[in-house]
């Protein structure tokens, strides 16, 4: 839960569910953010990748959300859901672009920089440092329900309906 010198993070007022594994080449946890990952930089979605998830998974999704972000709700970075059980990786740039490495199917909801894709930290210019927290939701469900014009916070109620396990990686960005 929050405390006075921490915000709250996306999931704290969810149902807990148990967690698993999640790494990344590309985001250390507990590290800062590379200049790739940074909007006006590189605007890359990172690679992630994924195991020990519960049994009865049947779909994923992927998040990226600064609480930090000053406008009283945070800022969705990243929203993609419907990726099958059987995926445990995604590669760098597969949020971006023309969406390399996503299988068929996968749905990229709107962030809240209005867009369909991976959009990178952008904090206000000394605002002082950012989470990034990237999470892989392991899902009962095939299909999340949704479509791509939902919003996040719409996104967001389903995937704590359907939870079945989480797993997060936080990284901070500032800008000086």
């Amino acid at each position: 839960m929050p405390t006075a010198d921490r915000p709250p993070l996306p999931h704290d007022f969810l149902r807990p569910v148990p967690s698993f594994s999640l790494s990344s080449t590309d985001v250390p946890d507990g590290g800062t953010l590379a200049q790739a990952q940074v909007y006006a930089a590189g605007n890359t979605s990172p690679q992630l990748r994924w195991a020990g998830f519960p049994d009865g998974t049947r779909s994923f999704a992927v998040t990226c959300f600064d609480p930090d972000a000053p406008t009283g709700s945070g800022w969705w970075h990243w929203v993609l859901f419907d990726l099958p059980a059987d995926l445990t990786e995604l590669p760098a740039g597969a949020g971006s672009g023309v969406f390399p490495g996503l299988p068929e199917g996968a749905v990229h909801g709107r962030n809240d920089y209005g867009t369909k894709d991976f959009g990178g930290a952008a904090p206000p210019p000394g605002h002082g440092p950012h989470r990034y927290v990237f999470t892989v939701h392991a899902l009962d469900t095939d299909r999340l329900g949704p479509d791509s014009d939902a919003s996040a916070a719409v996104i967001g109620f389903h995937l704590g309906a359907h939870a079945l396990g989480r797993a997060t990686i936080i990284a901070e960005y500032e800008n000086h």
